[in-house]
């Protein structure tokens, strides 16, 4: 017995290729992560930011060669981007250009082996997360830690390299991406978030250590002196409900937010990562302003889990652990 693996065709993303002697130097200025860590086995998440540090979009690279970089975007925000980086360009030998149309993006949500059934993605599924493998012309991406999600890039006259994989939707596909915490940036909702919001930070999509780029001064600061009050968090409706990317609601307990990535469940109810305060009422006033021409609700939602632990959070379990040794030494007398 094994549970099925199944592909999900990915219309809505679109692919920026970047190539030329120049392209790592150059996106090392532009974008929040380590560019120089990009290679053929190996694939990197980076933000593009405005000056405040807010994400115009979040792009995944793929390295068909050194100087020749594919970068994974929403499609509607491919020629916006390419265009945009394209005006500091100057004299670097780079070359920008929106191919989504020759390109094919594909998702597989590839499921474990049990009972000691043979997994036909076993040859496919690269080792380490973040990791590329190449099969022919495609080369497939390991998303996140569990190794149960795939993305599959080729070109778009090559045939698939899925075999006859069962169909899945592209539901399934968002709902994996909010279980493992990761965001997404569209048309709706590009210069809405600091880095920090979207949990770049914790995703592994900022170098700290890196040299300057646009939006680093704002991104640093938050980082240093720890002052993150928004935070990208996990929830599920009660009841079924409709959202999308760019909405604003607020919680139950006073909290109000903006949806960052939104997929229903088979019974209509739906799971979404959102921005908002990190506490309950009293943190309103961190609150983010309802998107223009999007009236706020009040969504009677349950908080999830998220698969990774915030920085705020560890911080206060660190307070809190200290605060009971410190009381359990005066309770015996020690201090």
């Amino acid at each position: 017995m094994r549970v099925q693996n199944n592909r999900v065709s990915l219309d809505s993303l679109g692919v920026l290729r970047a190539r030329g002697a120049d392209v790592i130097a150059f996106l090392q200025g532009q974008l929040s992560n380590d560019m120089s860590r990009v290679a053929p086995d190996r694939s990197l998440m980076a933000g593009y930011h405005n000056p405040q540090g807010r994400a115009i979009a979040l792009l995944r690279f793929v390295a068909l060669a050194a100087d020749d970089l594919l970068a994974i975007v929403p499609r509607e925000l491919a020629a916006p981007v390419a265009g945009r980086l394209a005006k500091f360009v100057l004299r670097a030998k780079v070359k920008l250009s929106d191919e989504s149309t020759q390109w094919s993006v594909e998702g597989v949500l590839a499921a474990e082996a049990v009972n000691g059934a043979a997994d036909v993605l076993t040859n496919l599924r690269p080792a380490t997360p973040g990791g590329v493998l190449r099969a022919g012309d495609a080369r497939i991406v390991r998303i996140g830690e569990s190794g149960a999600r795939l993305l599959v890039l080729r070109p778009a006259a090559a045939p698939s390299v899925l075999g006859s994989l069962t169909e899945g939707t592209l539901q399934e596909w968002r709902l994996g991406a909010i279980a493992a915490g990761e965001p997404e940036v569209y048309a709706a909702t590009s210069e809405q978030f600091v880095a920090q919001m979207l949990n770049l930070d914790v995703l592994g999509a900022i170098a700290f250590d890196k040299g300057c780029y646009t939006g680093q001064e704002v991104i640093a600061r938050a980082h240093y002196r720890g002052r993150v009050k928004r935070r990208m968090q996990r929830f599920v409706t009660h009841a079924p409900r409709a959202l999308r990317p760019g909405d604003s609601a607020e919680l139950t307990d006073g909290r109000s937010f903006k949806i960052v990535e939104a997929a229903q469940h088979a019974d209509g109810r739906c799971e979404f990562l959102a921005v908002g305060a990190m506490g309950g009422p009293d943190a309103v006033s961190g609150a983010l302003e309802p998107a223009a021409g999007s009236a706020a609700s009040v969504i009677d939602a349950t908080q999830l889990d998220l698969p990774y632990v915030l920085p705020e959070r560890a911080a206060e379990a660190a307070r809190a652990a200290r605060t009971d040794s410190a009381g359990s030494l005066i309770g015996q007398g020690l201090i």
